[in-house]
């Protein structure tokens, strides 16, 4: 039977506000990539979103993005390749000692918003930030955006990866992302969102907005936690998977 990992970004809330529905996510994913602080997240927000992926037997990631709070991650900034550096080496350290004190470990690493959408284009970027997570952890499992620059680095440098695709986000025919701000960028339908993905997953490929196939392994889906249907998302894709004759488990490397 052919398998797939559900993945979700999370842990994002920050002090007394609210982010996501992250305990009823924790029921339906496999794996939780979890902020580290920068974008999203503080360190009570990081302890209890870990110890409930745990519990639920959910595999936990570092999901370290650009410092910045307002903006949510998603805003751009040109940062030299060694702070880059730095900046993964920083999150992805906070990430494994909380999971360590936790009796958890970090199992991969997911880069979040702008940051991620810059490496998917710009190689030696994400050689960069690939390089500062190895740096603290060599056996990490790195999560990348399927066919795009991030995959390329990550072969490169000979570590461990999984390819990733959206379940809730359209794509260009270069296999990245559609800007957010242009319309039908993000999927809010779980009934539009869930048989999509079991169509490119079965023919092992991403369909693009102009239909275009872009062959790729399919080693792991993700949807966004902050959605306001994302609990209605996740239970649309992971049903359709199943339906399909796909099973839906933790990746290995």
């Amino acid at each position: 039977m052919p398998s797939v990992d559900l993945n979700a970004d999370m842990g994002e809330s920050f002090g007394p506000w609210s982010m996501g529905d992250d305990d009823n996510l924790l029921r339906i994913v496999t794996s939780a990539n979890i902020a580290c602080g920068f974008h999203a997240g503080d360190p009570d927000v990081m302890a209890r979103t870990m110890k409930s992926a745990s519990e639920n037997g959910v595999g936990i990631g570092a999901h370290p993005g650009f410092a910045d709070l307002q903006g949510f991650g998603r805003r751009g900034m040109s940062i030299p390749h060694e702070s880059l550096r730095n900046l993964i080496r920083y999150q992805v350290g906070a990430a494994q000692g909380m999971a360590r004190a936790l009796g958890t470990q970090v199992r991969h690493l997911k880069l979040h918003g702008a940051l991620a959408n810059m490496c998917s284009v710009d190689l030696e970027m994400a050689r960069a930030c690939y390089q500062g997570a190895l740096d603290v952890d060599p056996d990490i499992i790195v999560m990348v955006l399927a066919v795009t620059e991030q995959e390329r680095a990550a072969q490169e440098l000979g570590c461990k990866w999984v390819g990733e695709i959206f379940a809730d986000r359209a794509y260009n025919d270069d296999g990245t992302l559609v800007n957010r701000s242009l319309p039908g960028a993000v999927i809010h339908d779980p009934e539009i969102a869930g048989p999509r993905i079991a169509n490119m997953v079965r023919e092992g490929a991403i369909i693009t907005e102009s239909g275009k196939r872009l062959e790729t392994p399919i080693d792991t889906i993700c949807l966004h936690g902050d959605g306001p249907t994302a609990v209605q998302m996740a239970h649309s894709v992971r049903d359709a998977l199943t339906d399909a004759g796909i099973e839906v488990t933790k990746f290995t490397r």
